[in-house]
């Protein structure tokens, strides 16, 4: 089964310009985004406790910049 949807050409293009492949349909195209854009499994209460705690260290101050931490390990 398949449907017809409008497009302002401008939307067209841009997803024309995300096919992996010329002959990559529309369909492939937009499922392969929608697969990157939504994660199917859910973080885990532990996960979800661990990032809480993370931002209240950083809303207390209890944090270095990224930039502090790559040139104390030389990277």
């Amino acid at each position: 089964m398949s449907t017809t949807i409008q497009l302002q050409p401008e939307t067209r293009s841009r997803l024309d310009s995300l096919k992996i492949h010329p002959l990559e349909s529309y369909d492939e195209t937009l499922n392969r985004i929608m697969d990157v854009l939504f994660d199917p499994e859910q973080l885990s209460e532990e996960t979800l406790q661990r990032i809480e705690e993370g931002l209240a260290d950083m809303r207390a101050g209890r944090s270095r910049p990224f930039e502090d931490y790559v040139r104390e390990r030389g990277l």
